[in-house]
């Protein structure tokens, strides 16, 4: 089994950006909470704790006269579960590199791409207005991984994620939607020589979000993912993920090119496996 990766919960996600921002961020997210394993494994009364260190890279720029973005994060992570493994006390821990992200978006239509004055201009004359965006996500299979190991912080394949987001804003307010799919290429290296494939995964997340004088804002969150059964040397595993997330964000401008956000999110499995996880975030970037 790989670590335990929250579905994403990104408020904001398609905010127009003018054209040659470029943003670097770091973060701390702490996830901790309960996690409940395929009762063969024998693992009972299973916690996970994971510090997570980010580092990311944003740049915006326009593709076929339209506003695209590419965005990279790399984490770092320092992982530890325990539990009850075949009755007895028993623990795991992982400290290193996850699996890096790159995505590519681009806005079909709605603002227009522009400068920071021309998308500021276009949103004071059309105060209700409503945008289309697609993107493309891969993580690459570059995190620790130990074949000999269940639990590890990378997943040895490639996880390739298209999505779809639309975003309705009147005045101080916006709603987001975003619908992606995502699919897994095999990790031919699973544990003692396995091949372990597995199912697409669906996942929907849906955003209110308030703007506050001052360059504040705040939204409420949820999400829901399904899907996901794993097949083993061609043996089908009654695995299949289901999952629903709450979250609430703040987000505020300590100087004009800097800004802070804060995040809790909070995991439910629908499940008899899955995982029942709070997470803390706080981030900060720079713009320039």
């Amino acid at each position: 089994m790989n670590s335990t990766h929250s579905q994403d919960i990104e408020p904001r996600r398609w905010t127009p950006l003018p054209i040659g921002t470029n943003a670097v961020g770091i973060g701390y997210a702490n996830s901790f909470g309960d996690i409940i394993f395929d009762p063969v494994l024998k693992v009972e009364d299973a916690v996970v704790n994971i510090n997570s260190f980010i580092a990311s890279y944003m740049y915006s720029f326009r593709f076929l006269d339209k506003t695209a973005r590419v965005d990279v994060v790399v984490p770092f992570n320092i992982a530890h579960w325990e539990g009850l493994l075949n009755g007895a006390p028993a623990s795991v821990d992982r400290n290193g590199f996850t699996d890096p992200r790159i995505r590519l978006s681009l806005n079909l239509f709605g603002v227009p791409s522009g400068t920071r004055k021309e998308i500021m201009e276009y949103l004071a004359e059309h105060p209700v207005n409503t945008s289309l965006g697609v993107s493309l996500a891969v993580t690459l299979p570059l995190g620790q991984y130990f074949e000999e190991k269940l639990l590890n912080l990378g997943q040895n394949r490639f996880v390739i994620s298209p999505q779809t987001g639309v975003v309705h804003r009147w005045a101080t307010w916006s709603y987001e939607f975003t619908a992606s799919a995502i699919f897994y290429t095999p990790n031919p290296n699973f544990t003692s020589g396995k091949e372990r494939k597995q199912k697409a995964t669906m996942a929907l997340q849906t955003h209110l979000i308030k703007n506050f004088k001052n360059s504040y804002w705040a939204s409420v969150s949820a999400g829901y993912g399904l899907g996901g059964q794993s097949v083993i040397n061609r043996q089908p595993n009654a695995d299949e993920r289901s999952d629903v997330q709450g979250a609430l964000s703040f987000g505020f401008t300590i100087i004009k090119t800097q800004a802070v956000k804060l995040v809790y999110i909070r995991s439910e499995t629908l499940k008899d496996i899955g995982a029942n996880t709070n997470t803390l975030v706080a981030a900060w970037s720079i713009i320039f």
